[in-house]
């Protein structure tokens, strides 16, 4: 069992290695890490949301969300606010800047998938089977 190619883990490993070292040249243009760029995925879609949240969302807890949010809050980017109903509550809002940031931001996707080289089908399945591998681990 101890050998590299018997490891479910490796691949993915690998392969997420691969997928981001992709992305890394197209996000630096917009100056933006890849952990960056998932906050805005998520607050593109909602405007408003509360860091807890966007942590289960995006598999980080506080400790690596809240410096990541802190740097992208001084470069103008996105707000944060304790709730006004539950203090202890901080919620996350995107700025104008942060808005806009999604049209240059538009076109990643599929400058991504031309790289790889593997028809989109396929690309669809390793996907669903991939979050179908993480929602159930999650469970444990």
């Amino acid at each position: 069992m101890l050998t590299l190619d018997r490891q479910i883990c490796f691949p993915v490993y690998a392969l997420s290695r691969q997928i981001t070292s992709i992305y890394r040249p197209l996000l630096d243009a917009l100056s933006l890490t890849y952990p960056q760029y998932l906050v805005f995925l998520v607050l593109w879609e909602e405007d408003k949301i509360n860091v807890k949240t966007l942590g289960k969302k995006l598999y980080l807890d506080s400790g690596t969300l809240t410096p990541l949010l802190k740097r992208l809050e001084q470069r103008g980017l996105l707000i944060r606010k304790r709730s006004p109903k539950d203090e202890r509550v901080v919620e996350v809002f995107l700025t104008e800047e942060g808005r806009k940031l999604k049209e240059k931001a538009q076109h990643i996707p599929e400058q991504l998938v031309s790289q790889f080289h593997i028809s989109e089908e396929k690309l669809k399945q390793l996907k669903e089977s991939v979050t179908q591998t993480l929602q159930a681990i999650r469970q444990l």
